[in-house]
C-alpha cells in the first residue's frame, strides 16, 4: 500500500487495514514496515509523470523537429498528439516558424468545443508570451517544461523520434510540399494502422469498417477469410486486414 499510494500516512494505512481488510495494527507498527527512501531520491508524493497520467485526457502537447532537404534548406515539423490516445491531431510543415503560424495551427488542431485542459511545449522562442495568452483565450492552461528537460515532454518527444525512425530516415524531401506529404502518409498509418504497445496493444484511431472475424482457433485463420495488405510510404510500411472471401 506504501508504494502504490505514496501520499499514504501509516495512520491512513493502518485505518485501511482496518476497515477494507478486517487487519487491526498500530500505525506504529504500520510505519516500521513502510519501506525507507535512500537518501538523494526523489521524494515519494505526487510527480509530474502522476500528473501526467491522472490527467491524459485533459493533455495535448506540441513540439517541432527540423528536417534538411536535398538543397539543404531547413524546415519545421509541428507535432500536436493527444495524451490519453496516443493520436496525432496535427501535423504540419513550413520554413519559418513564427508564433504567429504556431497559434494558427493550434486553432486547427484544437476545436472549439474541445476537452482538453492542458498544453505542454518547451521553452522554445517560438512560444512567445504572446502566444501564450492567445492559448490560455483558447481555454487552455500552457505547461512549459523546464530547461533541458525532453523527458518532462516524453510523449511529444518519443513520437518525433518514431516519426524519424521509421519515415523521415528513409526520404530525403526536395521542397516544402514533398515534406508535408510524406508526413501526412505517415500520420495517417501512425493514427489508423500502427499498433502502439502502450494502449493494449491498440490503434489510436482504429477503423471502424473493419470486419471482425469468428476465431475458431487462434494461430489460425478462418477458412472464408482472406490476408490482405495495403502499402504506406511506397512499401516502405504495410497495413495488414482480414477480408472475406467472396462466396
Amino acid at each position: 500500500m506504501a508504494v502504490s499510494n505514496p501520499s499514504w500516512g501509516e495512520e491512513r494505512i493502518a485505518n485501511e487495514l482496518l476497515l477494507k481488510l478486517g487487519i487491526r495494527v498500530s500505525p506504529r507498527t504500520v510505519q516500521n514496515y513502510i519501506p525507507r527512501r535512500p537518501p538523494g531520491h526523489p521524494r515519494g508524493d505526487q510527480r509530474w509523470s502522476t500528473f501526467l497520467h491522472n490527467h491524459a485526457s485533459a493533455i495535448v502537447a506540441c513540439d517541432f523537429c527540423v528536417v534538411v532537404t536535398a538543397t539543404f534548406r531547413l524546415l519545421y515539423v509541428l507535432i500536436v498528439i493527444e495524451h490519453q490516445t496516443r493520436r496525432i491531431v496535427h501535423c504540419n510543415v513550413t520554413a519559418h516558424p513564427t508564433a504567429a503560424w504556431t497559434l494558427q495551427q493550434l486553432r486547427e488542431a484544437i476545436p472549439s468545443d474541445h476537452r482538453y485542459r492542458f498544453l505542454i511545449h518547451d521553452r522554445d522562442s517560438i512560444f512567445s508570451p504572446l502566444l501564450g495568452q492567445s492559448i490560455t483565450r483558447m481555454g487552455l492552461r500552457v505547461l512549459r517544461t523546464p530547461r533541458r528537460s525532453p523527458k518532462a515532454n516524453s510523449l511529444c518527444e518519443r513520437v518525433i523520434g518514431t516519426l524519424r525512425r521509421e519515415c523521415l530516415d528513409y526520404f530525403i524531401p526536395l521542397a516544402e510540399p514533398h515534406l508535408r506529404c510524406i508526413t501526412n502518409n505517415w500520420v495517417a498509418h501512425y493514427n489508423g494502422g500502427r499498433p502502439h504497445s502502450s494502449l493494449g496493444p491498440g490503434i489510436p484511431d482504429p477503423q471502424s469498417d473493419l470486419p471482425v472475424a469468428p476465431r475458431e482457433h487462434r494461430h489460425r485463420i478462418p477458412t472464408h477469410f482472406k490476408v490482405i495488405n495495403h502499402p504506406v510510404l511506397g512499401g516502405l510500411h504495410h497495413e495488414y486486414s482480414l477480408l472475406p472471401m467472396a462466396a
